[in-house]
């Protein structure tokens, strides 16, 4: 121990002392040979137990403190002696050293500095190093990273100085300030990461995200960080739209890195919230021109009395923190008053919401009729008769031949995919490197899928692929249901399946951006709860994939068509899209695009894009920004899952409008940029048009031939009168109606062979889709628009049952 070092000539007495320590340590020997040691070198020494040590630090706080870390028994306390010391304000920056039996195991050491401690020493050391020790300590004062304005190590800022920085820009006159946005990082996975490796995470992952946030530049000005582990950025100087595009590249570039947190490699996604400073221009003091002369104060305000705004701001920012969180697909959230409201009155916000949705939900399908017929056929039939009567213009004859124009256009690019799907891409024939490990990820409504849910867990389960298979169920539910019993009982059973519900989910965009940073794979393919894919489907898509293809999309099979007349026509269209059309455009336009399900990802490339949940039509938005930042997506209609479809026509209305709608929003969000792109190639911008903005406008060209006939037969006095017989518009009638001839061959040339064999079916889809289907599809895309227009964006889930005609029909 100590005391074997100690000769008589090296006692000091108190008139010398060099300074005065606070030891720490249950009394007994080891107590009284530290004291000893301590004083024979000059010190002044006090005495302390654990658990009583912060009066000792209020009252008269030492220079220094030493602590045992060997308690009575051989119990180790120097986690709880170090925690008891600085949880007191003045112990945070006193020198703690730590005397322990445990000095020469690493391990033990590393634990006792991670919790605060400044040195370990060996109980056996020499007074002499003992004294030297602190007297270093004493020398270079150890200051706590917050206290310092900066963390030497990051340059992070830390929690009070950068809020001190945040008000010294709202101080700024508005005029100097141009802009300037406060933005708050999150990260989802936080609870996890500090429920599994404790609160030092926080530091670290700030950390992480800071590294990433220097290659914004100058746009972060300064970097900070608090104790729940967020990162603070403010952006003085910038506008809104440049500081959400800066934030933006920022959040994929770090959901796309996986970091080394606490020894473990993870994938994070930050949530981030932001508020621009400009709202807070009326908390800075404003100088004012003083009528008579203004008595000097003889202090000057500090930055917080003089601009309170910065609490509110750091606290909005936060807000927005929270819908971030829910949606987890990267966006930086812009804090709106409502999120204070719905953080104060919590349900009855919420019902307040639902309740006006509700309200929008029932009066659109009342307007939308009407709208329909206003806008589309009675406006155009005036506008054609005021021109005619007033200007002496036959507008209408123009748009007859811009209407017919359309139609032919259309029926020609139907054509042409179909035979462009016949020369469609084939898969490589094996895969370029080792099948690595991979994961399935099936989003799941549980009471929309508990029929069937079981039945495709197994399904999953038996699935041939040479390497690692993980199959995570990523699920919510509003309230527990018997299914998930069964579910975890499969899971013991096989632990492949990996049960991931998530808390608050309202949509499968949540669902799968809650699972893509758990997956263990390489590559993830996506699915719906109703789906069975082909034992190889995991392979075949490697073979793609390994190819330097970043998603490769699938074809999806209905596997219920005999249940109704309703399920054997989608089963066709089926054969029509991923058999012919998605083949055809792929290979005509350059790209292809991913269908929401049967759809395999690059891991890294899914973390960067996520799901947006606010788009009806998540799929098709994820494929334009993956497509916008490079990736490659191929089809390949070899590689089959097969789903269930809607049995009744109102499930299937409801699914279409909602497709219908997400289209639009998707073309409303994307063409425009994609046009103006330098990375699309002309022939893929001629692609992106026909399949964003054509595709819009064609439902309502074909509406157009009803004001123009309706003209036509005013002006000649009575539809009796019309010659029907006119060779151009018997040509393109028949260019028309070929089309749907063409498309049905193809179709049924290209289906799966179990569809092949059912004839019957595709003459059924070519007699129906020219006399229903097609006006069918076109009413819904009219009604669609009109619903955007309205603002009426209520998901209806199309229902699921188990594959059986009973069970569908119930």
């Amino acid at each position: 121990m100590l005391t074997s070092h100690l000769s008589p000539s090296s006692s000091a007495s108190p008139s010398s002392s060099i300074g005065r320590v606070l030891a720490i340590g249950a009394p007994g020997p080891d107590r009284e040979q530290l004291t000893r040691a301590l004083e024979s070198t000059g010190y002044e020494v006090d005495h302390a137990v654990p658990g009583d040590v912060h009066p000792h630090i209020r009252q008269a706080p030492p220079d220094a403190i030493v602590a045992l870390d060997d308690g009575p028994g051989g119990r180790r306390c120097g986690g709880e002696v170090i925690t008891e010391v600085r949880s007191e304000p003045a112990g945070q920056a006193l020198p703690l050293v730590m005397v322990t039996a445990a000095a020469r195991e690493p391990a033990a050491v590393a634990d006792l500095l991670r919790r605060g401690a400044d040195d370990c020493l060996p109980s056996g050391c020499a007074p002499v190093e003992l004294s030297a020790r602190i007297a270093a300590k004493l020398h270079r004062v150890p200051v706590p990273v917050d206290q310092l304005l900066r963390d030497p190590r990051t340059g992070l800022y830390s929690g009070p100085h950068f809020m001190d920085e945040l008000d010294r820009e709202l101080r700024r006159p508005p005029a100097a300030r141009r802009g300037g946005v406060l933005a708050v990082v999150g990260v989802a996975e936080m609870p996890a990461l500090e429920k599994r490796l404790g609160p030092r995470v926080h530091r670290e992952v700030a950390e992480r995200l800071a590294q990433v946030a220097e290659r914004l530049g100058s746009v972060c000005d300064r970097l900070g960080w608090d104790d729940d582990g967020h990162l603070l950025v403010l952006m003085p100087g910038v506008d809104e739209e440049t500081a959400t595009r800066g934030l933006a590249s920022f959040a994929a570039s770090v959901a796309g890195t996986r970091f080394v947190v606490a020894d473990e490699n993870v994938r994070l996604t930050p949530a981030i919230g932001f508020t621009p400073l400009d709202a807070y221009e009326s908390s800075a003091p404003q100088p004012q021109a003083p009528t008579q002369p203004q008595p000097q104060p003889r202090t000057q305000p500090s930055a917080r009395e003089a601009a309170p705004g910065h609490d509110e701001a750091a606290r909005r920012a936060r807000e927005a923190i929270d819908e971030a969180l829910r949606h987890r697909d990267l966006r930086p959230v812009r804090w709106e008053p409502w999120m204070r409201a719905k953080a104060a009155d919590g349900p009855r916000h919420a019902r307040a919401r639902v309740g006006l949705s509700t309200l929008r939900s029932a009066l659109t399908p009342l307007l939308s009729p009407v709208l329909m017929l206003l806008l589309g056929v009675g406006v155009p039939f005036l506008l054609y008769q005021q021109a005619y009567d007033q200007l002496g213009w036959d507008v209408a004859a123009y748009a007859y031949w811009v209407v017919v124009a359309g139609l032919v256009a259309s029926a020609l690019l139907i054509v042409l995919e179909c035979f462009f799907s016949l020369d469609a891409e084939p898969r490589p024939k094996a895969a370029a490197q080792p099948y690595p490990a991979a994961s399935a990820v099936i989003a799941a409504y549980l009471p929309n899928e508990a029929a069937t849910i079981v039945d495709t867990v197994e399904s999953f389960l038996r699935l041939e692929y040479p390497g690692e298979l993980e199959i995570v169920l990523a699920y919510n539910t509003p309230h527990p249901l018997p299914v998930e019993d069964t579910l975890r009982e499969v899971a013991r059973r096989d632990p492949r399946l990996v049960l991931l519900p998530v808390a608050g989910s309202t949509s499968k965009a949540q669902n799968l951006n809650a699972a893509v940073t758990r997956v263990r794979g390489e590559f993830v393919g996506v699915f719906d709860a109703d789906h069975h894919p082909a034992p190889d489907a995991f392979r075949h898509a490697w073979d793609w994939l390994s190819h330097g293809y970043d998603v490769v999309q699938g074809h999806c099979v209905v596997r219920n068509g005999d249940s109704s007349w309703v399920a054997r026509m989608v089963a066709v269209e089926f054969e029509a899209i991923y058999a012919v059309s998605h083949p055809g455009r792929t290979r005509l336009y350059g790209f292809g695009v991913f269908g929401g399900s049967n759809g395999f990802w690059r891991t890294d490339v899914l973390a960067r894009t996520r799901m947006h949940g606010s788009m009806l039509t998540e799929d098709i938005d994820s494929t334009m920004r993956a497509l916008g930042a490079g990736a490659r997506i191929a089809m390949d209609r070899t590689l089959i899952s097969r789903e269930l479809a809607p049995t009744m026509l109102r499930p299937l209305w409801n699914q279409r409008s909602r497709w219908a709608q997400g289209w639009l929003q998707v073309s409303l969000r994307h063409l425009r940029a994609a046009l103006r792109s330098d990375r699309f190639t002309g022939r893929q911008k001629t692609g992106l048009f026909v399949l964003l903005g054509w595709r819009e406008v064609q439902p309502w060209l074909t509406l157009q031939i009803l004001p123009v006939l309706l003209h036509a037969a005013w002006r000649a006095g009575g539809a009796d009168k019309l010659d029907w017989a006119v060779p151009v518009c018997l040509m393109a009638a028949a260019v028309t109606m070929s089309a749907g001839v063409v498309q049905a061959a193809f179709a049924w040339r290209l289906a799966v062979p179990e569809l092949r064999r059912k004839k019957a079916w595709f003459w059924r889809y070519l007699l129906v889709t020219t006399v229903f289907y097609t006006h069918f599809k076109n009413l819904v895309a009219r009604q669609a628009h009109l619903k955007e227009a309205l603002g009426e964006r209520q998901w209806r889930v199309t229902p699921r049952a188990a594959a059986t005609a009973d069970a569908e029909a119930s």
